[in-house]
């Protein structure tokens, strides 16, 4: 029984969660948060893709 309670808990709790989710209207300072943290993720992710192709260049024009 009680797991039964703890099933339509969680059910509920994400069901709620997957609500609130999808509506875009209401961008709190959490939600502006991630979207920083994501934004921050991808500059930090290109740079190190430049920095290795540069490096890559480098190497390759050195060997010629």
């Amino acid at each position: 029984m009680l797991k039964a309670h703890v099933l339509a808990m969680l059910l509920a709790v994400f069901g709620a969660t997957s609500f609130l989710v999808g509506c875009d209207s209401n961008d709190g300072p959490v939600e502006k948060a991630g979207e920083r943290l994501d934004d921050a993720y991808k500059d930090t992710k290109d740079g190190v893709k430049d920095a290795a192709d540069d490096a890559g260049d480098a190497i390759e024009d050195a060997t010629d």
